[in-house]
């Protein structure tokens, strides 16, 4: 059986769901699920948090006594079929007896890529999945790019946030950057650390703001976990990062430039220290985020600076580029711009965007440029 519009538009629905999780799902992917029976919808369900029931057993739950056999349900990814925190969903569906399944996409982590369809076709339950070139299809991959890259990688999604004047400078030639954009952008991104299990700057931006990197809107979580790139391990132990570890985690980056009492004395505060290791500083960083990735850490949001986000581009680890521009003219020779690093020698080997979207953000333009797909 072929998805017609109606599947659509009920695939849709479930993304919508989906995307509830937004803030409690991770390390899991955001999921929703919708049951209908004679074109009438039943119940729904999304993945609220990681470690609670997923979205086919919460809209099963949501169902109560009501008869599913026969029944279908539109899932916005994959259903599991393997013990985690949580039983396989493949059971919880064979055993409401559901006669078909309609998935958004699939899984393409190792314990699942395609098993958990192959489960339900083999116990005689209809299996239809959407097309990837299809809006439920294109839509149900994007929005769990994190989820996607780690399985597929081991290694965190890389969002790089940042604002820039109108002539492209980060901060005045004195360093003073405080606020470019405008209040709104500002609320925005703290909405974006709610999202992200992590959120990056280097020392130079820890030493010169003492930032706390939480984030600050209501109905939060959880906090992002807070991460310093300190090749020498001068991180305050007096600064509104280390004193607050018991709000939300920090972890340091750094080297063997570290003496042993600076990371000791990091250790002792409760700050977790991960000594990284490379020829240069691109290979530095993906030796951390090879660090980062094995303990769980699918996402995260680089608010470094200059250097560090083009640390990061050199080593073609930024996968969305979010960028404030305020109605602002700075100049200055000596002025910093938003990446640095080694850059692209010719025009043709700069990197060009998959999609690109743009709307105002109160007195600003924020662009979104999607580098990569997963």
């Amino acid at each position: 059986m072929t998805i017609d519009a109606r599947d659509e538009a009920l695939l849709g629905r479930a993304l919508d769901l989906a995307e509830r999780g937004r803030r409690g799902a991770s390390p899991n992917p955001m999921v929703g699920a919708v049951i209908t029976r004679d074109g009438t919808t039943v119940a729904e369900g999304w993945h609220a948090r990681a470690g609670g029931p997923h979205a086919e057993v919460a809209a099963i739950a949501a169902a109560g006594d009501a008869d599913l056999r026969g029944a279908t349900i539109y899932v916005s990814l994959e259903p599991c079929c393997h013990h985690g925190r949580t039983p396989p969903c493949t059971d919880a569906i064979l055993a409401a007896g559901f006669g078909r399944v309609v998935v958004a996409s699939d899984d393409p982590s190792p314990k699942a890529a395609g098993r958990g369809l192959g489960i339900l076709r083999d116990e005689g339950v209809q299996v239809d999945v959407a097309a990837p070139e299809s809006d439920a299809g294109r839509r149900a991959r994007l929005l769990n790019q994190a989820f996607r890259k780690h399985a597929r990688t081991g290694l965190p999604w890389v969002m790089l946030k940042t604002a820039t004047s109108l002539d492209g400078r980060l901060a005045t030639h004195a360093g003073d950057s405080k606020w470019i954009s405008s209040g709104p952008s500002r609320d925005l991104a703290h909405q974006w650390r709610a999202e992200v299990d992590a959120v990056v700057v280097g020392i130079g931006t820890a030493l010169a703001d003492d930032p706390q990197l939480t984030a600050r809107v209501p109905g939060v979580e959880r906090q992002p976990r807070r991460v310093v790139f300190d090749s020498e391990g001068r991180l305050p132990l007096d600064g509104r990062l280390v004193t607050s570890v018991d709000e939300a985690p920090v972890t340091v980056i750094t080297t063997r430039a570290a003496s042993r009492s600076a990371t000791d004395a990091l250790r002792a505060s409760g700050v977790e220290v991960l000594v990284v290791s490379g020829q240069n500083e691109h290979s530095r960083v993906r030796a951390a985020l090879t660090e980062l990735g094995s303990v769980g850490v699918t996402s995260l949001m680089l608010e470094g600076g200059s250097h560090l986000s083009g640390a990061f581009f050199d080593a073609g680890e930024v996968d969305e580029l979010r960028l404030f521009v305020a109605p602002l003219i700075i100049g200055g020779r000596q002025a910093p711009g938003i990446i640095g690093g080694e850059g692209s020698e010719r025009i043709a080997d700069a990197a060009r965007p998959l999609d690109i979207s743009r709307r105002p953000i109160g007195d600003d333009l924020l662009t979104i440029a999607r580098l990569k797909e997963w």
